[in-house]
């Protein structure tokens, strides 16, 4: 029989307006949990915050972790998860797996036990993710917010068997999009999806997932303050996506650097910052996923999305469940209003309604059709039948004169040059294959040239 000791004076309490008492204790852990480590409970009677010290448990005289409840309405339901202080350290199933919110209905005087399997970040190794997902950094320097972040990378089953080059995706909350064992409350199969539309004859592009920063998540997903919420980073954001994480993935990887080749995509508060990011940089963005855009976190969204405008042919896909609440499904038809209203095509536009809650399976259920329609063109397109090559470059790095060559002499008359940001310039190329490079500022460079049924490509 256990006995449960509690305090006179409760350090951690639950307060409601009410009578009721619950206390929940937790009978067993992980035996790799950091005995310094202090555990939360989180949940939909504050916020969903996963590392409140107001949800702290504390430890009885039987060195057990509980928290006592006081207030509740008795038969009230409870939703919650026990964290180690943020989603990235939620609970997780006995092998791993992603579990349900725990529920409980309030009983006055109930003392409940629980047993916590495993921990998000120390699944032992277990994954769902693809063969061809990868972890490109587990702390990827991010200079513009002076912190680290894990980052991930999708590349097509055929990455490693061609020369091609291919669009890039880049996606936010990471952690939620190829594997159940870091999800949050499930995954988005973004590498299922794409593997199996592979598999069926479409062409598919990179991936780049970048994980939330946990309790950083909505200050760099919000490029504005909420009085309520607080944010406000996303600038900063945004510009370490466009300034350091895409040139670092155009320079390591066979990318098409391009804005035509280039998407961002996110769900709630990564839908705002994903809108954000595509009007602000529509020179380096062409498409845009936008899964239950939080539009509501603040008024300014309008403002901005006035002042960016039409500036370029775009693709925005929006897409909510129509049972996300509040103003979430008015909010996207007004959103897509505006954005006629500035200019935009509707042949620019993709805006759905679909029957769902705001959550990963609604977003899950949709990313193929999304997908499809965002790259309508490269994705269904047959691949070219032209070869790729290795494009020789010397000297390299250089300043002035290039001097290119392929496995064969080329006889081209002009060198097609993207900057790591997309940007083109086309330069001409003298017969006996040299280029004029002094005009270029310093940094990389990809190079592209074209002669009869071959592609050559290098760097600079």
């Amino acid at each position: 029989m256990k006995t449960l000791y509690t305090l006179s004076i409760l350090i951690a309490c639950l307060v409601f307006t009410g009578h009721s008492q619950v206390t929940f204790i937790i009978d067993s852990l992980p035996s790799y949990t950091p005995p310094e480590d202090i555990i939360y409970i989180a949940g939909d009677f504050q916020g969903w915050n996963p590392g409140d010290p107001d949800y702290a448990l504390q430890k009885n005289a039987d060195d057990k972790w509980f928290i006592t409840g006081e207030g509740f309405p008795n038969g009230m339901m409870l939703k919650f998860k026990f964290t180690r202080g943020s989603w990235a350290t939620v609970e997780k199933g006995e092998f791993g797996e992603e579990i349900p919110d725990r529920q409980y209905t309030v009983t006055n005087g109930d003392t409940v036990y629980f047993v916590i399997h495993n921990w998000a970040d120390n699944s032992g190794g277990n994954t769902t993710a693809a063969e061809n997902v990868e972890i490109m950094d587990e702390d990827f320097y991010m200079p513009q917010l002076d912190r680290y972040r894990r980052i991930w990378i999708y590349l097509p089953p055929d990455y490693n068997e061609t020369l091609k080059e291919y669009p890039v995706i880049y996606m936010h909350d990471g952690q939620n999009l190829f594997d159940a064992y870091t999800s949050f409350v499930g995954e988005w199969e973004v590498d299922e999806t794409l593997n199996d539309l592979f598999d069926d004859g479409y062409q598919v592009p990179i991936v780049v997932g970048i994980d939330n920063g946990g309790e950083d998540r909505i200050d760099e997903y919000t490029p504005w303050v909420n009085p309520q919420y607080g944010g406000g980073d996303g600038d900063l954001y945004i510009d370490f996506i466009v300034e350091t994480l895409k040139p670092h993935v155009d320079l390591n990887y066979r990318t098409l650097p391009d804005r035509e080749n280039t998407a961002i995509w996110g769900s709630s508060l990564g839908g705002l910052i994903s809108h954000y990011a595509a009007l602000k940089y529509q020179d380096v963005f062409s498409k845009a996923g936008l899964y239950s855009p939080s539009y509501w976190f603040s008024d300014l969204v309008w403002s901005f999305t006035e002042n960016m405008g039409h500036q370029q042919n775009m693709r925005l896909y929006q897409m909510t469940g129509d049972q996300e609440g509040g103003t979430m499904v008015q909010d996207t038809w007004l959103m897509h209003d505006t954005l006629t209203y500035l200019g935009f095509d509707e042949s620019e536009l993709s805006t759905r309604i679909n029957p769902g809650e705001h959550n990963e399976q609604l977003w899950r259920s949709d990313f193929e059709d999304a997908y499809l329609w965002l790259f309508q063109t490269f994705a269904s397109s047959i691949e070219n039948d032209h070869a790729v090559s290795l494009l020789t470059v010397a000297p390299n790095p250089a300043k002035h004169t290039i001097h290119i060559s392929g496995d064969q002499f080329l006889k081209v008359n002009e060198l097609t040059v993207y900057n790591l940001q997309g940007m083109k310039s086309v330069l001409p190329v003298s017969i006996d294959g040299k280029a004029d490079v002094s005009a270029l500022r310093q940094g990389y460079y990809l190079l592209e040239v074209a002669a009869g049924n071959k592609i050559y490509r290098g760097k600079l």
